[in-house]
């Protein structure tokens, strides 16, 4: 059903979008490490709420992309115009009421979160917070657009996109802190120009001939039930498997905050570094959507089953070039960094034990689970990410911080024991067979 030359032509693109996606990061998180560590951690502290709503957007795209792509495999094109025009509309009720909360009760649930931080920090978490939760509609723009031109096989046009919203970053970033003096405020409303533009850009593309799932009749952008209930079955259960996944990320963040703002920046700095080794499986993943929810709209599980064994084999080559390359160069990668020397070497060590914990048991959880998405299987996904999250990394994590005193390792070695349970359990999984039961349309 797909051809090597198929399945490079989806990844390819994909892995220069995730490589710019995780830039915008990277380089607001650089940028404002020339303002100070006090800027760093503050920034640090406020992109794990970020990450969150990101997350759920990613969930509503998911659900929106697993009905499309097997309404494209079984050639239901006209109900996978409507399932993406629907898509299209729950993105934006979820990203302007995020908006609107985030906005309205920014310094609470900063205080509610994290707690009694130093008020230095706090003052900046407030701005960055403020200025990026003004871009959410656009970011949910955006995202809606790229999962509905994934769902066809064609992730080119968000690369396109992803690049001129990293350049507009970039660019802004260098005239609002260097040369206007602005300082995180500066970072912040860079970001959110660059996701204006982005999602004013895609929302074009949408409603351009050059898109097969165009729609133009408006009526279709009512909510529907039919429609709405499959996306949300499998975006409801993603997101809370995402936002579950991120609130005890933010849970155990909050403990490193108590370990002073050493702790916080070389614990921030080292979790931004990790996103580009996981790269080539997160891209990789994302393909596994497409291509086995078209296998299983064509009712092939069979091909299914191929080309899960087949990308998973191509996550673990990508995975272990990268982490062996972070391995060796770690130094130099948080050197890039203005942080202290004691956060420095804190960040360089769980480093390394990340790429050396991460070789058997990152791709089989966080790249198998997403056939088991495409095929409709969320609920399991669910439950095993809800029971590892909190019985095993927080609870492991605050024994291992809070009791034992091993500092910002310990919450890495409570990340690894997640991993490994989590692997298990979808191994397990998949090879039941259970998930090929599922059916969504």
């Amino acid at each position: 059903m797909f051809s090597n030359k198929y399945i490079l032509r989806l990844i390819v693109p994909l892995i220069f979008e995730q490589l710019l996606a995780v830039s915008v990061g990277m380089v607001d998180t650089f940028m404002v490490s020339t303002v100070g560590q006090v800027a760093v951690s503050g920034v640090a502290l406020v992109d794990n709420i970020n990450r969150l709503i990101i997350q759920v957007m990613a969930a509503f795209a998911t659900g929106g992309l697993v009905i499309a792509s097997q309404y494209f495999g079984c050639k239901e094109t006209e109900r996978a115009k409507q399932t993406c025009a629907q898509l299209e509309t729950l993105m934006m009720i979820f990203s302007v009421a995020a908006t609107i909360f985030f906005c309205i009760f920014t310094k609470p649930m900063l205080s509610l979160i994290f707690g009694s931080i130093e008020q230095d920090v706090m003052d900046v978490a407030c701005i960055y917070l403020f200025f990026t939760a003004l871009s959410y509609p656009f970011l949910g723009m955006y995202n809606a657009g790229a999962a509905i031109f994934r769902s066809t096989g064609n992730s080119k046009i968000s690369m396109q996109i992803s690049i001129l919203m990293n350049v507009i970053n970039i660019g802004l970033n260098a005239v609002f802190v260097y040369c206007c003096g602005l300082g995180v405020a500066g970072v912040a409303l860079a970001t959110l120009i660059s996701r204006v533009v982005a999602g004013f850009i895609m929302s074009g593309f949408i409603f351009s001939k050059k898109n097969p799932m165009e729609v133009r009749e408006i009526k279709k952008f009512i909510p529907k039930k039919s429609y709405v209930v499959r996306i949300l079955k499998i975006g409801i259960p993603s997101g809370i498997e995402n936002g579950m996944f991120q609130i005890g990320k933010i849970v155990v963040v909050g403990m490193v905050a108590t370990l002073g703002t050493d702790a916080i920046a070389a614990n921030s700095i080292a979790f931004q570094i990790i996103d580009f080794p996981n790269i080539p499986g997160t891209s990789i993943g994302l393909a596994m959507v497409t291509i086995i929810g078209q296998c299983v709209g064509a009712r092939d599980t069979e091909a299914a089953k191929y080309y899960t064994k087949k990308l998973m084999i191509m996550t673990y080559i990508g995975d272990w070039a990268c982490k062996w390359l972070l391995f060796a160069f770690a130094p130099l990668f948080v050197n890039i960094f203005s942080l202290s020397p004691v956060a420095s070497d804190t960040a360089v060590f769980v480093l390394r034990c990340f790429c050396i914990a991460s070789l058997v048991g990152w791709p089989l959880s966080f790249a198998l689970p997403n056939a088991l998405r495409a095929a409709g299987d969320v609920n399991f996904s669910l439950g095993v990410s809800m029971v590892s999250m909190w019985v095993f990394r927080i609870i492991c994590s605050y024994i291992l911080v809070m009791v034992l005193g091993m500092g910002v390792l310990g919450v890495w070695i409570g990340m690894f024991v997640d991993w490994y349970a989590r692997a298990v359990a979808y191994l397990a999984r998949y090879l039941s067979g259970r998930w090929k039961k599922h059916r969504m349309i």
